[in-house]
């Protein structure tokens, strides 16, 4: 009896190892060695602090995105309101006891390393929201009461992540919340409502941004305006991209990240240096990488019988294109800075690990797809 159990539990092992998406698998797989390839490159062709760090984060959570995979999607589904509340308590316990730098506090120190709960709502706020509208009734869905608590859900964590101050990772946590609203049948018009809202109250909104996000938004409308000084990290990372030409310049040889004309390039800015040595080829192949990663999440998302599964896919998909869009026109001057990673590539302990979870929950929608939950 107790060996057909073993051999039963052993048998749905094998399952959930064989239901894998391996093309999303290997595609995560190949992202994860370019980006500790590039972080070599950041520390001059040397395995030294970020590459270590990054290499040391990879090896933990990677490990941790398939366990994730392997929790039934059921278990993501009973368990998203209390994810939420979690991480929104993270985020009060930042805004009182957090760490400090920068003129920011966004972080706590966990021992093994120091812990970004913003980045974690950007999965949690997907989670709650696809549990929320799991079970709604279509005609209840554009209700008051409805577009109150959703409203509540989203803007809540927004106001204490502005307040740290993280203006562009507040922005990402509420286009991440709305198009789930747009996903579970939100009329239009409160959409359009609502831009037109957000256009005319723009100027006001100004009045109470902090004074560098004034400034990068000034640097943003002319770049040239203080090349030396705001403008100085803009300019320089369009001189890196446009000098990488079609071919690059070849791996750990790109002039303006060897030279440090280039602050930072191992953060928002790691394109920059991607695209200074393999040019506009391996950009494009990056992109088209990272294409096939949002392509399988959809395809996941639409095999899903489960609505809640179905919706968390949609949603994550489209946060990780956000994510890239607005990093790409950050660096390419098409947006102002707003301090957003690029997926994995990006040195960075919570954004990594946010974005393998959500792998992860993907993962096991997979594996899942065939489940109803009621």
């Amino acid at each position: 009896m107790f060996q057909h159990d073993r051999l039963s539990n052993e048998i749905t092992l094998l399952q959930k190892i064989k239901s894998l998406d391996y093309i999303l698998l290997i595609s995560v797989i190949l992202l994860s060695a370019l980006s500790v390839l590039v972080m070599y490159s950041t520390d001059g062709g040397e395995i030294l602090f970020h590459t270590k760090n990054h290499l040391v984060k990879l090896t933990v959570f990677f490990p941790l995105m398939i366990l994730i995979a392997f929790f039934n999607i059921k278990f993501w589904h009973n368990f998203s309101y209390i994810i939420y509340i979690i991480v929104m308590l993270l985020l009060i316990y930042v805004s009182f006891f957090g760490i400090k730098s920068s003129g920011s506090q966004r972080w706590m120190d966990l021992y093994l390393f120091v812990l970004q709960p913003s980045e974690l709502m950007k999965v949690a706020i997907i989670m709650c929201l696809a549990k929320y509208y799991h079970r709604l009734k279509i005609e209840n869905v554009n209700s008051f009461t409805s577009i109150t608590i959703v409203l509540s859900i989203i803007i809540i964590p927004i106001i204490f992540v502005i307040a740290q101050p993280d203006l562009g990772t507040s922005i990402l946590i509420a286009l991440s919340g709305l198009i789930i609203l747009w996903l579970g049948g939100m009329k239009i018009k409160y959409f359009i409502y609502s831009f037109i809202t957000f256009l005319i109250s723009l100027p006001f909104i100004i009045s109470f941004l902090k004074p560098y996000q004034k400034l990068r938004i000034l640097t943003f409308l002319d770049p040239d305006r203080d090349p030396l000084g705001a403008g100085y990290q803009i300019i320089q990372s369009k001189i890196a991209i446009g000098s990488g030409g079609l071919n690059g310049k070849g791996f750990l040889k790109g002039t303006q990240s060897y030279l440090d004309f280039l602050p930072e390039k191992h953060t928002d800015f790691i394109f920059t240096l991607f695209s200074e040595e393999f040019g506009f080829i391996g950009s494009v192949g990056l992109l088209i990488l990272y294409s096939i990663i949002i392509f399988r999440i959809v395809r996941i998302g639409a095999i899903s019988r489960s609505n809640f599964a179905r919706l968390f896919c949609f949603g994550y998909a489209f946060a990780i294109f956000i994510y890239i869009v607005v990093n790409l026109s950050m660096v390419l001057g098409l947006l102002p800075i707003v301090g957003s990673p690029l997926p994995v590539m990006s040195y960075g302990g919570s954004s990594m690990l946010a974005t393998m979870i959500g792998f992860g929950i993907v993962l096991s929608a997979k594996i899942n797809h065939k489940q109803m939950i009621a």
